[in-house]
């Protein structure tokens, strides 16, 4: 009868006891992990998770407190102290020892932590007549550890590796009797749990070294002991009532998942008076004079060590992450019965596949054979082999976990000592591989077929059958036929899918906003003959004033005869970066056509989104309703909402600086309601915000004829002028070669929202506009203030949102390798009582250059029609 590896049966069959916290592991996924559905997240090594309710509890705590500068002494500032002291107290309790025999000072990391000990520890230099200190360390250690050699040396003291297969030596077998008695100072470090392959040391080395009974080398002296305990306690139980080591690193993170940047060193208080310290930060001092080389440091052992204020609210978190913790396992040890028997299960059934051959399907790298908790922690670091025995890279093996959702680490693991240890990669391969272009972190995972690195997973205390199980299936669908996996097992779950991912930006038509079909015929033809969204319709009588007041006017003559040239779209954008809004005739104002891109959606750090980071706000439609004095925003799929034109000045309107390109503008908040409609839309957090009427975009501006030297300009929220115009001669001749490149139909209409403009005249020429100085339309004058540089936003179908980053190519070919596409204006309003108004039908008379000849743009930096 075949077997069933991967069914929870046999997983039942083979674990050890303590699997899944008396049945609780489902209901705790469910309410704290939802964001893990669909996900096998296997690097609880490198960070785990954080629970919902500890972010709950934290925030929760924040919100009904007021915490202050720990270093104060008013009500809010001894409130943050107290609070710290007691995490202090919290975190001894959690590694079963008191502040009598221990100090917590807290670090930015367990590597900082490191750098501390390295930096005080008392050390006594070569040269002297007493007997020079060392550091010897493991080299199955982290980086961190390895680096602070660097240190010694610079106080000149020699650093020893101690490979993990080297004994330690018996002191009684070769120390004299007149050397026993030296107190030269000399440190040790070892890692509780090795990050590269989960092997537990034992924590008796601590005592024995510590007391003599073993030694690194041979050299006489007293030995301290740090112990560096940031990857053992993410998932086990450490009591230093019992295992004293001198000096415990820890990050907070590998436990809890939150906060990050925030470690700890645990000093033992016999050695903390004896530790040296240079430099003195905020809070450390006693006293000190400033112009006097006089400094006393404070009593405290952690006030002494903490320079600066520390992080108070993130050390805060850390009594919710042990409560809550506590509340969710039942402890660590809990957790370390919980995670080893998902690694005693995975291994045991990745070590017993094999191929048809006979071949091993991995190769595992391991000092034991996860049969026990005390000496085998919950990674498990191994290469996939191919029929032959040769070794698959891992970076193959990792974009394939992807594939199926699965997040796996690979590489060296900041651990080179433990890699070149088990994978048999010698010094000199190190430096070969180095020349070859392999660095740390680099998805270069073969050279002349031998690997640099290897895969890592890893277990936390949230950690499932399902996610040990999804990785089995993914190992073994990935290297087997359907044919020889039922020969090896079959399971009884079901089998391995992958789900095709939702297309955010799938072609979708959206009829909330008046299109008209605009075909090739109708721009040469009929330019202004189509009918059109009139969004605003002045009185007949206003109508014929401002003819009348037109007629009247002087207007420039063109300098050049020629066919009438003709306005035939008017677009305007009320929220930067969204759909158009097209109309036929439409008010003018000081920075533009009335309301254009006077809105936009910041991100939850008030950053303008674009579509260059976000294509579907091409999707997202709104409209000037300006008899009701509102805008309506529509989306597919999405209830309308209304926003008032009316400017919010009250003193209820909270006031932002934000950027658009290189421009600051003052902007206010449209409020909750559209902040969540656009959240919902766009999937992640957002808001609206309104361009402040009392601070406007001012920008000078050089202007070249007929106008003073230099006049102030008003801009919306536009990156460059307040209008982009383009030629429909110019739209026909680009569509000629890009269509050949792109191989599939184009639509004028199409071409011309994918530039975004203001204005779309038809003129005889193409590119005649960028000969241009100034032109007059109906009684509105504009100076040319020059070419528009294309970005990727034109790539951008503005009807589905799908990109082609060939659109931009085809431009840049079809142009001489520029990009230039329309042309900036800005308006020179005629000084009239009547309102302006810009019309579809209306005359276009350009001023020519003095010279003709086609400028190259003069704006350096590349802009985005938004």
């Amino acid at each position: 009868m075949a077997t069933e590896p991967l069914s929870f049966r046999a997983f039942q069959r083979s674990c050890p006891a303590g699997y899944g916290y008396g049945g609780e592991l489902r209901g705790l996924r469910e309410r704290e992990f939802p964001r893990l559905r669909g996900i096998t997240y296997l690097d609880h090594a490198g960070s785990t998770l954080f629970p919902e309710s500890l972010l709950k509890a934290f925030t929760d705590d924040l919100r009904n407190n007021v915490y202050g500068n720990p270093h104060s002494q008013n009500i809010s500032s001894k409130l943050t102290y107290d609070t710290i002291e007691h995490v202090r107290f919290r975190i001894l309790q959690h590694f079963h020892t008191t502040s009598e025999d221990y100090t917590v000072i807290f670090t930015s990391g367990c590597t900082a932590a490191l750098k501390l000990v390295a930096e005080t520890f008392p050390w006594v230099p070569g040269g002297t007549e007493q007997p020079s200190s060392r550091f010897c360390y493991l080299t199955d250690s982290h980086t961190s550890v390895v680096g602070m050699r660097g240190i010694a040396a610079s106080m000149n003291v020699l650093s020893v590796p101690v490979k993990p297969k080297d004994k330690l030596l018996l002191e009684k077998d070769w120390l004299p009797a007149e050397e026993q008695n030296c107190t030269t100072p000399h440190l040790f470090s070892y890692p509780a749990q090795s990050n590269f392959s989960g092997t537990k040391y034992p924590l008796s080395w601590i005592q024995d070294i510590k007391s003599g009974k073993l030694c690194p080398i041979k050299i006489p002296g007293k030995w301290f002991v740090l112990l560096d305990a940031a990857s053992y306690v993410s998932s086990s139980p450490l009591d230093l009532g019992v295992h004293q080591a001198d000096f415990i690193p820890i990050s907070f993170y590998k436990i809890f998942g939150f906060p990050t940047g925030l470690g700890a060193l645990l000093v033992n208080n016999r050695i903390a008076p004896l530790l040296r310290k240079t430099y003195f930060g905020g809070g450390t001092a006693a006293a000190y004079l400033a112009g006097e080389n006089f400094y006393f440091p404070k009593k405290s052992i952690a006030e002494r060590f903490e320079d600066g204020t520390v992080s108070f609210l993130d050390i805060i978190a850390l009594k919710h992450g042990f409560d809550v913790l506590e509340k969710l396992t039942g402890g660590m040890e809990k957790i370390k019965q919980h995670t080893f028997a998902l690694a005693h299960y995975t291994y045991t059934v990745l070590s017993t596949l094999k191929y048809a051959n006979g071949a091993p399907v991995v190769r595992i790298y391991s000092d034991t054979n996860f049969s026990n908790p005390d000496v085998q922690g919950p990674i498990i670091n191994f290469n996939v082999l191919d029929e032959n025995g040769e070794v698959i890279g891992f970076s193959q093996v990792e974009k394939m976990a992807s594939l199926y959702n699965i997040h796996v680490r690979t590489g060296c693991f900041c651990n080179t000592g433990a890699c070149q240890m088990h994978l048999g990669i010698s010094d000199e391969d190190i430096q070969k591989n180095l020349q070859a272009g392999h660095v740390c972190g680099d998805d270069i995972d073969l050279i002349d077929g031998r690997p640099t690195g290897s895969i890592r997973i890893s277990f936390g205390y949230m950690s499932s059958f399902e996610d040990a199980q999804t990785f089995l299936k993914f190992i073994t669908t990935t290297r087997f036929s359907n044919t020889d996996t039922e020969i090896l097992f079959q399971s009884s779950a079901a089998q391995l899918t992958t789900e095709t991912v939702p297309d955010d930006h799938s072609n979708s038509t959206n009829n909330m906003s008046a299109r008209t079909h605009i075909t090739d015929r109708e721009h040469r033809n009929n330019p202004s003959g189509t009918e059109k969204t009139v969004g605003w319709q002045p009185l007949e009588s206003e109508s014929e004033s401002i003819r009348a007041a037109v007629s009247e006017s002087a207007v420039p003559k063109c300098k050049r005869g020629g066919k009438p040239i003709t306005v035939t779209n008017i677009y305007l954008y009320p929220i930067k970066s969204c759909s158009a809004f097209e109309v036929t005739e439409w008010p003018v104002g000081n920075q533009g056509l009335l309301y254009d891109r006077n809105w936009m959606i910041v991100n939850q750090n008030g950053v303008c989104i674009t579509q260059k980071q976000e294509p579907k706000l091409c999707l997202i439609y709104p409209s000037i309703d300006l008899k009701q004095k509102i805008m309506v925003i529509q989306a597919e799929g999405m209830d309308s909402i209304s926003v008032s034109l009316e400017e919010n000045t009250g003193k209820e309107a909270v006031i932002f600086e934000s950027k658009v390109c290189s421009h600051r503008v003052k902007t206010y908040d449209c409020g909750e309601r559209t902040a969540g409609w656009f959240s919902a839309f766009l999937g992640h957090p957002c808001r609206l915000i309104r361009q402040s009427p009392d601070r406007k975009n001012d920008t000078q501006h050089k202007n070249t004829k007929g106008l003073t030297s230099a006049t102030s300009i008003s801009l919306s929220l536009v990156n460059e002028a307040q209008y982009l115009l383009i030629n429909a001669a110019s739209i026909l001749q680009l569509k000629e070669h890009v269509a050949p490149r792109l191989k599939e139909p184009l639509e004028i209409e199409e071409l011309i929202r994918r530039f975004r403009a203001n204005i779309v005249i038809s003129a005889p020429e193409s590119f005649e506009e960028e000969e241009w100085a100034e032109i007059s339309i109906g009684a509105l004058r504009f100076q040319v203030m020059g070419p528009c540089t294309r970005c990727q936003v034109i790539c951008i179908d503005q009807q589905s949102g799908e990109r082609n980053k060939e659109f931009l190519q085809s431009l840049s070919a079809a142009r001489g390798k520029k990009t230039n596409f329309g042309i900036y204006l800005m308006n020179q309003p005629l000084c009239s009582s009547f309102p302006d108004v810009l019309s579809v039908g209306s005359e276009v008379l350009p001023e020519l250059k003095e010279n003709t000849e086609i400028q190259r743009p003069t704006f350096r930096e590349e802009k985005c029609s938004g």
